[in-house]
C-alpha cells in the first residue's frame, strides 16, 4: 500500500473556490479510479482555513503511477492557476504494518 500526503495553501479569500476544485476531484477519483484508490480524502486545518490535506491511499505503485496520469488530474491542475499560495507540499510513505 502506497500512501500520499499532499498539502495545499490557497490563497486568501480563495479557500472556497480551492474547497470546490478539490471536492470534485474527490468524487472524479470515487467515479473513475474505484478499487485502486481506497482512500482519498480532503481535509481542512482546524487552525488555519486556508491549509488542505488530502490523505490518499493507493493499492500499488502502478495505481499511483496511473492516477497522476488521469484526465481529472490535469484537470484539476488547469483549475489550480491562481487558487494556490504556493506549491503543492507531497510526501510519499509506504505501509509498514496497519489496522483494517
Amino acid at each position: 500500500m502506497i500512501t500520499v500526503v499532499a498539502k495545499l495553501q490557497a490563497n486568501p479569500g480563495k479557500e472556497e473556490e480551492l474547497k470546490a476544485v478539490l471536492t470534485e476531484m474527490v468524487q472524479n477519483v470515487k467515479t473513475h479510479e474505484g478499487s485502486q484508490v481506497p482512500t482519498y480524502s480532503l481535509h481542512v486545518s482546524d487552525e488555519d482555513p486556508t491549509l488542505f490535506l488530502f490523505y490518499e491511499q493507493y493499492a500499488n505503485a502502478e495505481a499511483l503511477e496511473a492516477h497522476a496520469k488521469t484526465d481529472h488530474m490535469k484537470a484539476m491542475g488547469q483549475k489550480l492557476g491562481g487558487l494556490l499560495a504556493g506549491r503543492p507540499v507531497i510526501e510519499r510513505y509506504t505501509q509498514v504494518a496497519g489496522v483494517s
